[in-house]
């Protein structure tokens, strides 16, 4: 039987094509999209844990409240006996310090007086310890444009747009304007190393990277930092095992009332990140069924219009004592091989094209230029074991309902008047 209905839809193409052409063309959608859709996704954490969050992040209680602010007059204290303390409780995670900042960055001219300035987002990192690891986290070595990386205290890394607005040239004297920990005026002396472009907007525009022990001198915070990022095995971000940590850190401060004891968030807690990730696991499921929707009505309109043209046969099918119901399940079984057909086509379409776009990106740059969402400017799709797969659903479900929802004027057809159709 399958043999016999294999044969009827590649001799008659009139009957199968446009049929699977909806069908590769429905799965190529479905396959694509989702593997853009996972890559979004995945280029958000990664960014945001990078640059932001961590895969953990701690805080004291009142600058996890004021944390827009970069409260640094609440940061926490003592912080080398708190990462010693972590490393020997979680082995497995990497701990590092960060303190991020805000302030003026001021370009003398030869006089000494101010050339240009411009404000500035600044993140204080352990740059030059041999063992840290936040070279590799931030990527900072494949982000320099110009120059090269510090190699000795008091020598800075400025976005290589924020340099061109300013007119300063890697080895050239800045000036940091802000505010200390206790609130007084700090000014220091930078030299500019190099200049640095991330692909990542927020970064891009005004972001100066320094080293943490700098920073700690100019803004008066000698053995404190404000924040303690955490970050997993391979860099890999798991949410369970993220959790049980904040749980077991937390449960240790839960009967204190001070607003400066530590807290810990995991990235889902922040920057809005749960609601991202919620939607991503959930968009497979949307996809899907709004693909199953528009292709079953395509296909049903399809069946009926084949139904039209295929009057006849049904009608002698019939005649000859053919059983309606064998009918109705014989144009249900072609329907599978045509999805079939039409998935199999649709996702390897769909996966050459996600897969070029894996390896090689997409530009988004113009588009995200003026965003403030912390996400890479060019984004890879991510072909996961659900890409394989997700697309036959569809292609398989949306036929085979178009097929039996156009296949039920089979049981309306009356004997008596097929014999007036054959004789015509």
């Amino acid at each position: 039987m399958i043999r016999f209905l294999l044969k009827g839809i590649l001799r008659d193409r009139s009957r199968s094509l446009f049929p699977i052409l909806i069908v590769t063309a429905g799965v190529l959608l479905t396959v694509f999209l989702h593997g853009w859709i996972g890559g979004l996704m995945n280029e958000i954490v990664s960014a945001n844990a990078n640059f932001s969050t961590g895969h953990v992040k701690i805080m004291t209680k009142a600058y996890a409240e004021n944390e827009d602010q970069m409260p640094n007059d609440l940061a926490l204290v003592g912080v080398d006996s708190l990462i010693t303390q972590l490393r020997e409780t979680y082995p497995e995670m990497a701990w590092v310090c960060r303190i991020r900042f805000g302030g003026l960055l001021d370009v003398p001219d030869e006089k000494g007086e101010t050339r240009s300035q411009g404000p500035s987002v600044g993140l204080g990192v352990d740059l030059l310890s041999p063992q840290s690891p936040e070279r590799n986290i931030l990527n900072i070595e494949k982000a320099i444009v110009r120059g090269g990386m510090p190699k000795k205290a008091g020598e800075i890394l400025i976005s290589d747009e924020f340099a061109t607005n300013l007119g300063i040239e890697p080895g050239g004297s800045v000036t940091l304007i802000g505010s200390t920990m206790y609130g007084g005026m700090a000014m220091q002396n930078f030299i500019v190393a190099g200049t640095l472009r991330f692909g990542i907007g927020p970064m891009d525009k005004g972001a100066m990277i320094a080293d943490i022990g700098d920073i700690q001198s100019a803004l008066d915070m000698t053995g404190a930092a404000g924040e303690v990022l955490g970050y997993q095995e391979k860099w890999v971000y798991n949410s369970t095992k993220a959790d049980r940590v904040a749980n077991e850190f937390n449960d240790r401060y839960k009967d204190s009332t001070d607003e400066f004891k530590p807290v810990m968030l995991t990235l889902r807690e922040q920057n809005g990140l749960n609601e991202y990730l919620d939607m991503a696991s959930s968009f497979s499921g949307i996809l899907v069924f709004v693909f199953v929707l528009a292709m079953s009505i395509v296909l049903w309109n399809a069946g009926l219009i084949g139904g039209l043209r295929r009057y006849g046969e049904v009608g002698m099918r019939l005649a000859i004592g053919e059983d309606k119901g064998h009918v109705y399940r014989s144009m249900v079984a072609e329907s599978v091989l045509v999805g079939f057909m039409g998935s199999v086509f649709g996702t390897g379409i769909g996966l050459g094209l996600a897969y070029c776009v894996q390896v090689k990106g997409l530009n988004m740059g113009p588009l995200l230029r003026n965003s403030s969402l912390m996400v890479s400017n060019v984004i890879r799709t991510r072909i996961t074991s659900e890409t394989y797969y997700i697309g036959v659903i569809p292609g398989l479900f949306s036929t085979v309902l178009g097929a039996m929802l156009s296949g039920l004027g089979i049981y309306r057809r009356q004997t008596a008047q097929l014999f007036k159709e054959l004789e015509a």
